[in-house]
């Protein structure tokens, strides 16, 4: 599957380049009698790497955020905004969950599922994504009205804003990934690719404003919030909630700012595209060579936020921690009954039996 954030350069025996190739690999095809650049090492690496660990975000993905679209649709007011969110943010990340199987398979043996599919997947993988960095800086917003000023209408329960946010963040996130269903192909060697490196660059350059923005946010709301918490007239939770705070903020930084950091960095290869050299080739090759090990470890920990937001911003609440000790102590009751069910069944069975050997 193909990503805006990555580039290909084919290096053919003529040491041309073409700009319509994966964004995703940065995959040297070249002449073994004239080899100019050698990166089989990396793609094994990619290869084995980001399947694995892929796996892994999609299970954890799957279980976290089904459990709190369960627990918010059986236990909580739908028509809250708050619930809106968090409804919404689990829904999003579902959404961005289910393309990573497909990148998976996409590493290991490349896009043998024809076009209409590579249009399909990118496009449902990018409408996750930006609806999911959407919907947490609003999020983040909600959280800063709702401690700055707790009576405003937008933190009360009656859900004015509800629908509306919702479809304007869905609307938001199918325009800004509509590039990804238009302009994604087949080529080459099996590569589900943006068509040139216009689009290509679009991708990643959306990608980068879109974490400066939750930067901006997130810094400004929380410091705000953090300076509020610390007044003295503040409640006594108030450690509680500035750990939570400064967790969310690291992890977010953490997790963001090295992907964004590599794939703005290989936007800048894009340059070299128009060389003939092949020693400027292989030059460009060896310096890009590290930014590629590290695209493939950084994008791991920026995309685990499917998972890690169901933690950080459901679980670790109180009244979220409640609900699940309370269905976990349902089900438990419900297999109870089960079981005394089927015991009475057996008894009464062997003790009809008896009878009729009587």
């Amino acid at each position: 599957m193909s990503t805006a954030e990555d580039f290909t350069v084919t290096a053919t025996t003529t040491n041309t380049y073409d700009s319509a190739l994966d964004t995703s690999t940065f995959e040297y095809s070249y002449d073994y009698e004239d080899e100019v650049c050698d990166e089989t090492s990396i793609m094994s690496f990619g290869a084995i790497f980001t399947p694995v660990f892929l796996s892994i975000v999609v299970i954890l993905s799957l279980f976290g955020n089904i459990l709190v679209i369960v627990i918010v649709a059986k236990y909580e007011n739908l028509k809250s905004l708050t619930n809106t969110f968090i409804l919404n943010l689990a829904v999003s990340d579902l959404v961005f969950t289910t393309g990573l199987p497909f990148w998976a398979y996409y590493h290991m043996y490349g896009w043998t599922l024809g076009e209409p599919a590579c249009k399909a997947v990118n496009f449902v993988f990018y409408v996750g994504f930006y609806s999911s960095g959407i919907l947490l800086i609003l999020m983040t917003a909600h959280r800063f009205v709702a401690v700055m000023n707790p009576l405003s209408d937008i933190v009360s329960t009656r859900g004015f804003y509800s629908v509306p946010v919702s479809v304007i963040v869905w609307a938001a996130s199918i325009l800004t990934a509509s590039p990804a269903f238009i302009f994604t192909k087949v080529l080459g060697q099996n590569y589900c690719v943006y068509a040139n490196s216009y689009w290509s660059l679009w991708g990643i350059y959306q990608q980068n404003i879109l974490f400066v923005v939750s930067s901006v946010v997130f810094v400004f709301c929380y410091s705000q919030i953090i300076c509020r918490l610390l007044h003295p007239t503040a409640r006594r939770r108030k450690n509680k909630t500035l750990r939570l705070i400064f967790t969310l903020m690291v992890v977010f930084f953490v997790g963001w700012a090295p992907y964004n950091i590599v794939i703005f960095l290989q936007s800048l290869y894009f340059g070299h595209q128009q060389s003939a050299d092949s020693e400027a080739l292989a030059a460009v090759c060896e310096t890009h060579k590290p930014l590629q090990y590290g695209f493939y470890i950084s994008r791991i920990f920026a995309y685990s936020h499917c998972f890690l937001n169901p933690v950080f911003y459901v679980f670790v609440g109180v009244k979220f921690k409640n609900h699940l000790k309370k269905m976990l102590k349902s089900l438990g009751n419900n297999k109870s009954s089960i079981r005394s069910r089927q015991s009475r069944l057996t008894i009464t069975s062997l003790t009809g039996r008896e009878e009729l050997s009587m």
